[in-house]
């Protein structure tokens, strides 16, 4: 049993990380990617996207986040000389 559960949310991630890597936009959730949400009774920019009616999924914000942890945490490369 969890045997079988740890395989499968072992390939949710998976997928999930495939996902974030080709595609790591998702469609804003407040206006579903319209880009504008109804206020009132009119037609306003959405102040979550501010109209791109796009968002940054959550595995590619902790992914970019790792990334500049690790380049922050670790030493340039030197550059080689040839002679």
């Amino acid at each position: 049993m969890w045997l079988a559960m740890a395989a499968a949310f072992t390939a949710w991630l998976g997928g999930y990380a495939v996902l974030c890597a080709v595609k790591p936009f998702a469609p804003c959730r407040r206006c579903r990617g319209l880009g504008e949400i109804e206020r009132f009774g009119k037609p306003r920019m959405c102040p979550r996207c501010h109209n791109h009616r796009l968002r940054l999924r959550v595995g590619r914000r902790v992914h970019n986040a790792w990334r500049r942890t690790h380049a922050a945490g670790t030493r340039p490369m030197p550059e080689r000389t040839t002679r």
